[in-house]
C-alpha cells in the first residue's frame, strides 16, 4: 500500500494578554483593566459541556465522527481555509477547547467548559503529500480513515481536524476527511455545518435544499364518534408502545443480549481494531422500491440492512450455520437488533437548519439525539421485498410511541441521579448488548459546493477511540441521487467489511429486479 507523508507543523502558541494590555498607563489605564476583566470574565463564564457531551468523553463512550467528503475537483487548500475561516471557525464550538472549571459548589467538583481560544488553522488542516499514481487509492483512503478514527482527539485545541488527500479515487478527484469529536454535535448539527458552508452548484447564492417530511394537516369539519374512538385507540397504542419500548431498552442496557453470531461473538475482543469501508449506491433505486412497497426511504434502508446481514451470515457460516440453506429459515430464532440514533428536535425547515450555527436559532445545536432499539429480520427470504415489509411494521410501531423522547430525558435524568460514570455504563450496555448501531441522515438533494469545492459524495461514520462495542456500525447518508453506506466494523467480527457492503448492493439489486418484473407483469395484463 502506498503511504502518504504528513507535513510537519509547529503548534500555535497559547493565547495570552499582550504587554500593552497588562501595563498600567497613567491615561486610560483603568479602561484597559476593565476591558481585560470583562474579557477574563467572559472566558470563565463560557458555556459548560452539555450532559450528552460529557457522556461522549467517558472512556467507554469516547466517540469521534468521521465524515469523508469526495470532491469532483482537486482541493485548493488556500480556498478551503479561507472559506472555513468565514463559516466553521466562527462557530463557538469550533473555536473553543475544553477546560476543567472549578465550580463554587464543592459537591459538584470540576466540570468541563467550552473556553474560547484563538484558532490556528495550521493546527487543524493536515495536508498529505501523496503519490498521484498510487495503486488502489480507494483502499488507501479507507485505511487512512480507519487509522485516523482509532486515535483520540487532541484536547489541547478545538476538537476538530480536516485532512486533505489530493488523490483520485473511483468516485472522486480528491478526498477530504473531517474528524470531529462527538461532543461538538450530532448528525443534524453536522448537516447544519455542511449547509452553512455550502451553496447550490447551480445557484451559488442559494442554500442547498434538503427533503423535509411534512406532517399531514387534518381537515376541519364534522367529527364522528368513529373518529373519536379511533383517536382513543391510537392514544392507548401510543402509551402501550412507549411502555414496551422503554422496558425493552432498559432490559437491553442491563442484561438482554443478542444471539451470539459471527458479527456479535462474545469470544471476540471488543477492543480489536475497527476498519472503515464505504460504498455509494443509487438513491433512485431505493426510491423505486419505496414507491412499489408504499413505504419510506428509512423503511427500505432498514429492510436493506436486514437483507444484507441475512445474506452475509448465510454466506460466511460454515459448519455452525446460523441459517439453514435447506429450509430457508433460521435453525433457531435469532435475536439481532440495531441501536438506532434518532433526532428528537422538532420538525424544522431548511433555513432553520442553516441558521443552527447562529446564536438564538430555534433549531438547537449540539447533541439532541436519543436512541431506540429495533429488531432486524434475519432469514433467507425468497421475496427480497419481504425485508422491507417487516421493517415497515417495526418502524410504524416506533413512530406510534414516545420511545425516543422519553429515552432522551431518561438519559439526562439518569446522569444527574446516578452520576456520569454509571450513566455511561448503562448507555454502553445498550451499545454492547445490541449487535449493531445504525443511523440514516438526509443530505442535500442537489449538487453543492462545500467551501468552494464541488461535492461528489458525503459519507459519515463514527466510532469510539478505544474500539469498544458495538462490533458493527452502519451509517447511511443521502446526497443528490446517491446514498452513501459506511460500515465501521471490528476486524475480528467482520474481517472484510467490503463483503457486507457487497451484500447491501446485491440486496438492493435483487429488490429492484423484483420491482421491475412486477411492473412489466402489470403492463402485460393491461
Amino acid at each position: 500500500m502506498e503511504k502518504g507523508s504528513l507535513r510537519v507543523r509547529t503548534k500555535a502558541p497559547a493565547t495570552s494578554l499582550s504587554a500593552e494590555h497588562t501595563e498600567d498607563h497613567d491615561h486610560g489605564g483603568r479602561d484597559h483593566r476593565e476591558d481585560d476583566a470583562a474579557w477574563m470574565m467572559k472566558k470563565e463564564v463560557e458555556e459548560p459541556l452539555s450532559p450528552c457531551g460529557r457522556l461522549y468523553h467517558t472512556p467507554c463512550l469516547n466517540t469521534s465522527v468521521i465524515v469523508i467528503f469526495g470532491f469532483a475537483t482537486k482541493i485548493d487548500v488556500n480556498v478551503l481555509k479561507e472559506r472555513m475561516e468565514k463559516t466553521l471557525m466562527r462557530h463557538p464550538r469550533f473555536s473553543s477547547k475544553l477546560e476543567l472549571a472549578k465550580v463554587l459548589d464543592a459537591k459538584k467538583g470540576e466540570k468541563e467548559r467550552w473556553v474560547r481560544t484563538k484558532v490556528n488553522s495550521d493546527d487543524h488542516f493536515i495536508v498529505l503529500d501523496l503519490d498521484q499514481d498510487m495503486e488502489n487509492s480507494d483502499q488507501f483512503i479507507e485505511d487512512y480513515a480507519s487509522d485516523l478514527s482509532s486515535t483520540p482527539v487532541d484536547l489541547s485545541k478545538p476538537l476538530w481536524e480536516f485532512h486533505v488527500l489530493n488523490v483520485k479515487t473511483s468516485n472522486a478527484e480528491s478526498v477530504g476527511i473531517f474528524k470531529i469529536h462527538h461532543s461538538l454535535g450530532d448528525g443534524m448539527s453536522l448537516v447544519s455545518l455542511t449547509l452553512a458552508a455550502s451553496r447550490k452548484s447551480s445557484k451559488p447564492e442559494e442554500l442547498p435544499s434538503i427533503p423535509m417530511s411534512m406532517k399531514p394537516v387534518s381537515k376541519s369539519g364534522k367529527r364522528s364518534i368513529y373518529m373519536y374512538l379511533v383517536a382513543i385507540w391510537l392514544i392507548l397504542q401510543l402509551i402501550w408502545n412507549t411502555l414496551l419500548g422503554i422496558t425493552h431498552l432498559l432490559a437491553t442496557a442491563l442484561f438482554l443480549r443478542d444471539t451470539n453470531t459471527l458479527i456479535d461473538s462474545k469470544e471476540v475482543n471488543v477492543h480489536s481494531k475497527k476498519r472503515i469501508a464505504h460504498r455509494v449506491i443509487s438513491l433512485d433505486d431505493i426510491k423505486l422500491v419505496k414507491n412499489e412497497t408504499n413505504t419510506t426511504v428509512n423503511d427500505v434502508v432498514v429492510g436493506l440492512t436486514s437483507a444484507a446481514l441475512s445474506r452475509y451470515l448465510h454466506a460466511t457460516s460454515h459448519e455452525e450455520r446460523s441459517i439453514s440453506a435447506e429450509t430457508d429459515c433460521p435453525k433457531k430464532k435469532i435475536r439481532l437488533r440495531a441501536n438506532v440514533a434518532v433526532n428528537v428536535r422538532e420538525a424544522v425547515g431548511i433555513q432553520d437548519l442553516a441558521d443552527m450555527m447562529d446564536k438564538g436559532s430555534k433549531c438547537k445545536w449540539g447533541n439532541v439525539t436519543s436512541c431506540i432499539v429495533i429488531p432486524l429480520h434475519v432469514a433467507m427470504e425468497k421475496d427480497p421485498l419481504e425485508y422491507v415489509r417487516k421493517a415497515k411494521l417495526v418502524i410504524n410501531k416506533k413512530k406510534l410511541s414516545f420511545d425516543a423522547k422519553v429515552t432522551y430525558y431518561l438519559i439526562l435524568f439518569g446522569q444527574k441521579l446516578l452520576g456520569l460514570t454509571l450513566g455511561a455504563r448503562l448507555m454502553y450496555g445498550v451499545a454492547s448488548n445490541a449487535t449493531l448501531m445504525f443511523s440514516s441522515v438526509v443530505g442535500p438533494a442537489e449538487e453543492i459546493d462545500f467551501c468552494g469545492h464541488r461535492v461528489a459524495y458525503i459519507t459519515p461514520t463514527a466510532r469510539t477511540a478505544q474500539g469498544h462495542a458495538p462490533g458493527v456500525v452502519i451509517h447511511y447518508m443521502s446526497y443528490m441521487n446517491k446514498m452513501s453506506v459506511a460500515v465501521c466494523a471490528n476486524q475480528d467480527m467482520v474481517p472484510e467489511p467490503h463483503k457486507l457492503l457487497d451484500e447491501v448492493e446485491g440486496s438492493l439489486r435483487d429488490m429492484k429486479k423484483v420491482v421491475l418484473e412486477r411492473k412489466l407483469n402489470r403492463k402485460g395484463l393491461d
